[in-house]
């Protein structure tokens, strides 16, 4: 139970958190930028099954890989507050996933 609300609040609310530090005149209108990186688990329903609670997302679908990451990273670059706040949402969406396989024990950064 801990760990599906630490999940979603990292997803939903600490985007918020993050966009205030950022991105502080336009705060809150990153913040539902960064929150609004929820979609890239449409991805998800590319999956047979689309969910599996043993299946760590990372590395598995499309836009949860570390080529993924690595674009997400570039469009940081991309000079406009926008494009920053949505790679950003992606970094942390990206994060927040990779924490969830950790706790859940679906996946090892030591593997």
């Amino acid at each position: 139970m801990i760990r599906q609300i630490l999940h979603y609040s990292l997803h939903f609310i600490f985007p918020f958190l993050i966009a205030y530090w950022f991105f502080r005149g336009r705060w809150k209108e990153a913040g539902i930028i960064m929150a609004l990186t929820i979609l890239m688990d449409l991805d998800h329903l590319l999956a047979n099954p689309i969910f599996d609670p043993n299946r760590c997302s990372i590395g598995f679908h499309p836009l949860h890989t570390f080529w993924a990451l690595i674009v997400y990273c570039l469009i940081f670059f991309v000079p406009s507050w926008k494009w920053r706040a949505v790679a950003l949402g992606f970094i942390l969406h990206l994060g927040t996933d990779a924490l969830d396989c950790l706790l859940g024990g679906t996946w090892s950064i030591f593997t």
